[in-house]
């Protein structure tokens, strides 16, 4: 073995990983490599895993690391590997220990190992037969300056120390958790409400997760973070975590796209930490910039759309500031629906600048901004009662 294991596809197929583009030739070869049984077992604890009960989430991961079962299961996250793995890696330099926090089987935390031969590498997960399978391989592929622990962050402190700790996918586990809603549906700023903080926290698992990794860090150590965070209602309460535990930023976090299969997964962003270092990178609580053009007000208002596409269509955050700008903006008809936790969705029809809009924007960040000639308003009175009917 050279002095770094640069070649991740090698190592991916040496865990028996294959990458897929179609999700038929997926799921073809899924009903070829596993029995009707297993399939009908694994939909079971994904199903349960939804709930977010501990003992759901750990036997879920104690099935997915049987032998048979995880090369499967895990060629879904084959471009995962590819996108992450590398960055990580890159950060990785230097650090003669490293802990991989929530490593499941290994599968990226051997690379690592491999990358960087003079490192010793920690791995832990709190599910056993992950473990199991991540020593059994790592003892395959002669991966010697690995080892892995059975521990549950959760429940108790890890007892060593670490130049460098690592956590994808492993901290913030309520993927369907919205975060904390925006002050009211006109802004993306989030108030700064200690109690709101605190049972995100609590509610995805953060705190103690966060706590007892950061207790890991050795002096001047590093802290690489990568979560389902995306979503500027959920980036804003983990980088308040961060702050609040005395870490500030090495470099400016970078989200990272990604395919599962066919799906495409925008994720991240990658955070690198350092504690009490100088802080040379701001915290943003802005959202990112986005994909939304500007309306082009030299179109002729007469002019024709094409086909069914309206004059002007904008899905991202940057639609508040294209409804901002219309000009001579008259509102013909408005709703505001407001929960009791303070999350609201405005929907508004209006005229401007001799055309029609239909404007939507909540508290979770969503914007909409749609523009059409007067001619054609009325398919946006359907689709303002279809936004009003769905929030009832």
């Amino acid at each position: 073995m050279g002095h770094e294991w640069n070649d991740l596809d090698v190592h991916l197929a040496q865990w028996g990983l294959r990458r897929f583009t179609s999700d038929d030739a997926y799921f073809r070869w899924q009903r070829e490599a596993l029995s009707a049984r297993d399939i009908a077992l694994l939909h079971a604890h994904v199903e349960k895993k939804r709930h977010g009960r501990y003992e759901d989430e750990t036997a879920f991961y104690d099935l997915s690391a049987a032998p048979h079962i995880l090369p499967v299961l895990y060629s879904q996250r084959f471009d995962y590997y590819r996108a992450v793995g590398p960055l990580v890696a890159a950060r990785l330099a230097g650090a003669s220990t490293i802990l991989d926090f929530g490593c499941g089987p290994g599968i990226l935390t051997t690379y690592y190992a491999r990358r960087f031969p003079d490192a010793r590498v920690t791995g832990v997960d709190r599910s056993r037969e992950s473990i199991a399978e991540a020593q059994r391989k790592a003892q395959a592929l002669d991966v010697k300056n690995v080892h892995f622990q059975c521990a549950d962050l959760d429940a108790a402190a890890h007892s060593e120390r670490y130049a460098c700790v690592v956590a994808t996918h492993a901290l913030v586990q309520s993927e369907q958790d919205p975060g904390l809603p925006s002050r009211n549906w006109r802004t993306f700023e989030r108030a700064r409400d200690a109690a709101a903080q605190s049972a995100f926290e609590q509610r995805t698992g953060l705190k103690p997760r966060l706590d007892r990794l950061v207790a890991a860090m050795s002096d001047g150590g590093r802290l690489i973070i990568f979560e389902k965070t995306r979503q500027l209602a959920r980036r804003i309460p983990l980088q308040r975590a961060l702050a609040a535990r005395g870490l500030r930023l090495n470099e400016t976090p970078e989200p990272v796209r990604y395919s599962l299969v066919e799906e495409v997964a925008d994720d991240g962003p990658l955070f690198v930490l350092t504690q009490g270092a100088a802080h040379t990178v701001a915290w943003s609580e802005q959202p990112e910039p986005d994909e939304g053009r500007a309306f082009d007000r030299t179109r002729p208002p007469s002019e024709p759309s094409d086909g069914e596409a309206p004059l002007y269509e904008n899905h991202w955050p940057s639609a508040q500031r294209g409804w901002e700008q219309l000009i001579d903006k008259v509102v013909l008809r408005e709703d505001t629906a407001e929960e009791s936790d303070g999350r609201q969705l405005h929907v508004e029809l209006g005229a401007a600048e001799g055309l029609r809009y239909l404007y939507c924007a909540n508290t979770f960040d969503q914007r909409q901004l749609v523009i059409v000639e007067p001619a054609r308003a009325a398919m946006l009175h359907v689709y303002y009662q279809e936004i009003i009917q769905g929030s009832a």
